[in-house]
């Protein structure tokens, strides 16, 4: 069994990132329930959170996925969902419309980041985040939080979010702290501490570089905590379950910490 933490639904408009042409790098990016729930059929997927597709600096491509998300939730009892959400001040009455759906059947997060505009320092972002955050802790939600290297993204930012805000809400930091900066600073440390500091942080493993699960398995037995916090999950179109598969049950084997990082975890955090 397995169970897929962080993976997304919707086709995204093509975007000329960086310069160039107009592109959809996203190729396996589903537009329909059918074809996300034929996805789950063929990796053996039982559980999936399933967020709305986002990355291209237009708005509502991703706010405007929420209701599908959330249709796929109430269609097959597999999928819990998460909305997007915003900490940008300008998406305020766009989140106004998001966290409305909150309380529907299926919602158990909220998914947010930082590559799109924002940052976890700005009031004015602020001011987004404690609504998100309030939301979360109302409805008891998990926040979904992207990390990657350098500027908003990076660990050493998204840590204020698990420091202002984890001690009475479940912050899901993905892609193991983001690369290998931040694959050393959260295995390396950030990550135990926080933990035994009583704050309710998790992680998963997608995107991680190849040494990192592995590190992250030996540093778990070793101290003798975290086997609770570390998810799988694919982030699919931007990943692949064959990849991610491999990758962590490797690391993890076939015992019982893989137990809780491909299945147990999942049920205990996304209900």
């Amino acid at each position: 069994m397995v169970h897929d933490a962080h993976r997304h639904l919707g086709v995204l408009p093509a975007f000329p990132f960086y310069g160039g042409p107009a592109i959809q790098a996203d190729v396996t990016a589903r537009a329909t329930i059918a074809e996300l729930i034929a996805d789950l059929d063929r990796d053996g997927i039982e559980r999936a959170l399933v967020l709305p597709n986002y990355g291209v600096p237009v708005p509502d491509a991703a706010f405007e996925l929420n209701e599908l998300v959330v249709e796929a939730a109430q269609k097959d009892d597999r999928i819990r969902c998460g909305l997007w959400v915003s900490p940008k001040a300008t998406d305020a009455e766009r989140n106004t419309t998001a966290l409305a759906l909150a309380a529907e059947d299926g919602v158990t997060a909220l998914k947010t980041s930082f590559l799109l505009g924002g940052h976890p320092t700005d009031p004015e972002s602020i001011t987004q985040l404690d609504r998100i955050f309030a939301t979360a802790r109302e409805h008891d939600l998990t926040v979904h939080v992207h990390t990657s290297p350098g500027a908003a993204s990076d660990i050493d930012q998204i840590g204020t979010l698990v420091e202002r805000y984890a001690d009475d809400v479940r912050l899901h930091l993905v892609h193991l702290g983001g690369g290998m900066s931040g694959h050393m600073k959260l295995i390396g440390g950030r990550l135990f501490d926080w933990i035994e500091a009583g704050k309710q942080v998790y992680t998963d493993t997608s995107w991680a570089i190849g040494f990192a699960p592995l590190w992250l398995v030996r540093e778990i037995e070793r101290r003798g905590i975290g086997h609770d916090r570390i998810l799988f999950a694919t982030d699919s179109p931007w990943g692949d379950f064959a990849g991610e598969f491999a990758r962590l049950s490797d690391a993890a084997g076939d015992g019982e910490l893989a137990r809780h990082f491909f299945t147990d975890n999942f049920s205990a955090l996304y209900r």
